[in-house]
């Protein structure tokens, strides 16, 4: 950010107490037409950071549009400090086409970053997109959810690492952190090497807004703001509970022995005991059971939703838990409790 609080990007500038909707052209299309992601840049009149929210990298994850797009054009900023840039769209192509990945040579705007002026079409956008809305800011939040077929809890995934990640990791008030540096060329690795501490959060599955996770998420967001003194209006949440999983022997993808048709006896955000019978794999007649059985006692962050197999593939996302988060847990999903309730 310039010293005189104003947000400036190639093109245009935003001064303290403006709000700016644009159309930012990334690319051109075969005709030569221009590729253009929309951003809506609201700068405050006070002094604070500057936070960017992301969504669709991957064109046909849908909860965070709407995500991005409440804290844009639905919540009132006239007690805002600092300038948020927020960008509900960032893979357009695949967006229009509804599909994960850019249709240009199917490659992956999430593995792109932070870009390149001179090389591929995705690495020529995501230097676009990279250089005038993510370097600038000081913070980062990007949503995803799971690809086509599965589901995932709303947890966060972060280089817990970095102190920066860390404090907006925990300030986002999960239940569940997975802590790790992210695949080369993503948006919230190469945000954070570039010293912009930057968080995934995913939520849900494709194709589809899902209310309940689009408002979980932003309680998070106003507990990041409240955090960082965006919003004076909002205070940190705590989440009940909460696990870190720092290593790979904390979690593990299940994944099917047999081809077949699963039924799932379990959601997702649900306690599982070692031994329990997660789902059973089948036949279409009926005659071949193949019990799929939990591995440890864990938390299912992600389950299969298209409930067919081929061998290898994955079916649910177990992750391990300590033995007090495990006992609280065991009490909220307790039929007990639920009668109570």
């Amino acid at each position: 950010m310039s010293d005189d609080s104003a947000f400036t990007y190639n093109g245009g500038r935003v001064d303290p107490g403006e709000t700016q909707n644009l159309r930012y052209s990334v690319s051109e299309t075969y005709l030569g037409d221009p590729v253009r992601i929309p951003v809506t840049i609201i700068n405050g009149e006070r002094d604070g950071p500057t936070v960017f929210l992301s969504a669709a990298a991957h064109g046909d994850e849908l909860n965070g549009i709407e995500v991005v797009r409440t804290v844009a054009h639905g919540w009132d900023h006239t007690d805002l400090c600092g300038t948020l840039v927020c960008m509900p769209v960032l893979n357009v192509p695949g967006f229009l086409a509804q599909q994960r990945y850019l249709p240009i040579l199917d490659r992956d705007l999430n593995r792109s970053f932070p870009g390149s002026e001179s090389s591929t079409s995705a690495k020529r956008m995501a230097d676009q997109i990279f250089r005038n809305f993510i370097e600038p800011c000081d913070i980062g939040l990007d949503f995803h959810t799971s690809t086509r077929g599965r589901t995932n809890m709303l947890h966060v995934r972060g280089n817990l690492e970095d102190d920066g990640v860390r404090r907006v990791a925990y300030a986002f008030g999960s239940n569940v952190i997975l802590d790790g540096e992210g695949p080369d060329g993503s948006l919230r690795g190469e945000a954070t090497r570039a010293g912009v501490p930057t968080i995934t959060l995913e939520m849900g599955e494709a194709h589809r807004f899902q209310r309940d996770l689009i408002d979980e998420a932003l309680a998070g967001v106003e507990s990041v703001f409240a955090e960082y003194g965006v919003r004076e209006t909002s205070a940190v949440r705590w989440p009940g509970w909460r696990t870190v999983i720092t290593g790979d022997r904390e979690k593990t993808w299940i994944r099917a022995d047999a081809g077949g048709i699963v039924d799932m006896h379990y959601s997702r955000g649900a306690l599982v005991h070692e031994g329990d019978r997660i789902c059973t794999i089948t036949n279409p007649f009926l005659d071949d059971n193949i019990a799929v059985e939990a591995p440890f006692t864990g938390l299912l962050v992600g389950i299969l939703e298209n409930p067919v197999v081929y061998p290898g593939n994955p079916i649910c996302h177990l992750v391990e838990l300590s033995t007090s988060t495990r006992r609280v847990l065991e009490r909220e999903q307790s039929p007990v409790a639920d009668a109570e309730t």
